[in-house]
């Protein structure tokens, strides 16, 4: 089986700056995280995780929105690319849980800004 996470002729392909692995996990929350200038790619590896975007950009026709989704290899395999300026989070749903993220940029703690999970009024897993 081969399971494709970016191609650099995509359309959604912008650049690449550092691929890295994280893992989340059983019942843990990461996030939230609004990264300024880095678009990221996430692709579910192993296990399943819980993802949330909440978009609370002024000018946004999907400003106040909240988009929810669970991936996993075996169910929903696919990449979310999450753009720059919207805040998101994660929960690990399954076991052994491991995220692949291509970013478009190179990781730079001055680029993103940090909300612990219970201050985000927003949403609360």
């Amino acid at each position: 089986m081969v399971l494709h996470a970016l191609k650099n002729d995509e359309p959604s392909f912008k650049s690449f700056g550092e691929a890295y692995l994280s893992t989340v996990d059983f019942n843990a929350v990461k996030g939230w995280k609004r990264h300024k200038k880095m678009i990221c790619n996430l692709i579910v590896v192993s296990g399943a995780v819980e993802f949330v975007i909440y978009d609370d950009r002024p000018s946004s026709t999907t400003q106040g929105r909240i988009f929810n989704i669970t991936l996993s290899v075996d169910n929903n395999y696919c990449r979310l690319t999450i753009p720059n300026n919207l805040w998101f989070a994660f929960k690990g749903v399954g076991n052994h849980n491991i995220i692949l993220n291509i970013a478009s940029i190179m990781h730079d703690t001055n680029e993103h800004e940090v909300i612990l999970p219970d201050n985000f009024h927003f949403y609360k897993f």
